[in-house]
């Protein structure tokens, strides 16, 4: 009992150093993910002496990790920003990921002279692209939203058939036919079983009248868990029920949505901080050094070879253009993930796989400080660039059970097509009226001719039935202006 003030002053000071390395590193230009493996290796066994050398644990503790950063991706993710990329982002995150496993393998067999299942286990380690990595740079490159759709849908989506194909090579089980087809099961499975309790949850969030705003996003990240706990039991791939369970929650109408987007992206946060943190410790720079030229040669294969060949040759029905391929290729980050999904062989016994942990921790600094500080340039450079998009107005909605009502509550956003527009000429249907807008932190009743601004928030007050057709109309004339039904916008 006398160690828990200690443990948890300690944590808190952790926790807060890497948030402040969050500012620091965006004013550097710098990953802050590194950062975090840096306090992680400074509180271990090279600095302050906490050792921590469980891979088993360490594995647990970066699935559950994994999970809730998965879960933060699919409910900030818009489907209508990547739907038009689905075909590209499945793709990437299948076929792609068989064709990077056999050329690092086959690359790797041959450099480094390892055995045929041990080249192919480092190739499946090294297949996924990170999500927390992807999510939290990629955002900010400033690439258009169909490369950022891809890439994001590729993120979220190829952990699951990596983490299959380090099970099956880390387990030596006989590898035959039968695995397509359990491949293929697994990921079905995890589809539909992540569709179903994401539309479950979204129905059961909206007819619940739960007692306090706060519970809501704790519900609804519950939803994601249980996903990802159901898909694990049924022999299925729970990081994509986690993910897809995700996606059609943080695309449904879910009560009081803008509180949850913020609570999962504060976990998102915090599971990041925490699994680099955890690695950190795991880490031991003196075994690192050993493993200098192999971690770089393999990440010279996985950066020059694997992942433009397999972005090439996977891509070849969609006819992208050669700028767009080149930036999906060397936007191809490894975070964490590859480090957790090398612990499994290590929890297994692999022979080889301490070599293989130690090289993916120096492998994955030098590809996030390669690959996080040039993206931007590179996107200028490719003509790529673009300058920063008009946001879609943000909707919040909070039932009012008992009066059969709602509020929404719409946030302008900068070159939303709402400015200038008089309330008299948003023509929201019967039932529904603008009771107030919040101007530069001041509250006042609108008249019909007053007209919205930029970063206006209005509460809008509407009766249930009417619900839906107010915010299609809100979104509607956000997109196309007061002559939205003329230009032919409905705002669906």
């Amino acid at each position: 009992m006398d160690q828990l003030p200690v443990l948890l002053g300690v944590g808190g000071v952790v926790l807060l150093a890497s948030v402040v390395a969050v500012r620091v590193s965006i004013r550097l230009g710098f990953p802050s993910l590194l950062l975090y493996l840096a306090i992680g290796v400074v509180l271990g066994e090279s600095g302050f002496g906490i050792r921590f050398d469980n891979p088993a644990l360490t594995q647990s503790l970066g699935l559950a990790a994994l999970v809730m950063i998965l879960t933060e991706g699919g409910l900030t993710t818009r489907w209508s920003a990547v739907k038009p990329s689905l075909g590209r982002g499945i793709v990437l995150s299948t076929v792609a990921v068989v064709l990077s496993v056999a050329i690092t393998g086959a690359a790797l067999h041959w450099l480094l002279g390892l055995d045929w299942r041990l080249a192919l286990l480092w190739g499946a380690v090294l297949a996924s692209t990170d999500a927390a990595a992807v999510f939290s740079v990629l955002r900010s490159a400033g690439v258009g939203k169909r490369i950022v759709g891809t890439l994001e849908l590729e993120s979220g989506i190829n952990d699951a058939p990596a983490y299959i194909a380090v099970v099956v090579l880390a387990s030596g089980d006989t590898v035959d036919w039968s695995l397509p087809l359990l491949v293929i099961y697994e990921l079905a499975a995890g589809l539909a079983i992540g569709l179903l309790f994401g539309w479950l949850g979204a129905m059961a969030l909206r007819r619940a009248a739960l007692p306090a705003t706060g519970l809501y996003p704790l519900a609804t990240v519950a939803v994601c868990v249980v996903a990802y706990s159901s898909g694990q039991l049924a022999h299925a791939s729970g990081l994509l029920a986690t993910y897809v369970a995700g996606l059609v929650l943080g695309n449904s109408k879910l009560p009081h949505r803008s509180d949850t987007l913020s609570f999962a992206e504060g976990l998102g946060w915090l599971a990041q901080i925490g699994l680099f943190v955890l690695l950190g410790l795991f880490a031991s720079p003196s075994r690192l050094l050993e493993t200098l030229v192999p971690g770089l040669v393999a990440g010279a294969v996985v950066l020059l070879l694997a992942r433009p060949l397999s972005v090439v040759l996977s891509l070849l029905p969609f006819r992208l253009p050669w700028r767009e391929q080149a930036f999906l290729s060397w936007a191809g980050l490894r975070g964490a993930v590859p480090i957790v999904l090398a612990m499994i062989p290590l929890s297994e016994g692999v022979p080889g796989a301490e070599q293989l942990v130690d090289a993916v921790f120096v492998l994955v600094i030098v590809l996030t400080l390669l690959q996080g500080a040039t993206l931007a340039p590179f996107a200028r450079l490719l003509g790529l660039a673009k300058p920063a998009e008009a946001h879609e107005i943000e909707v919040d909605a909070a039932p009012l059970d008992e009066l059969g009502a709602e509020l929404l509550q719409v946030r302008i956003q900068k070159g939303s097509k709402l400015h200038g527009v008089y309330i008299s000429e948003l023509g929201l249907p019967v039932g529904a009226t603008v009771s107030l807008i919040v101007r530069s932190g001041a509250g006042f009743t609108p008249q019909k001719t007053s007209r919205l601004q930029v970063e206006d928030q209005l509460l809008v007050v509407t009766t249930a039935s009417v619900r839906d057709a107010v915010e299609r109309r809100i979104r509607a004339v956000d997109r196309a202006g007061r002559l939205a039904r003329w230009r032919g916008e409905d705002g669906r």
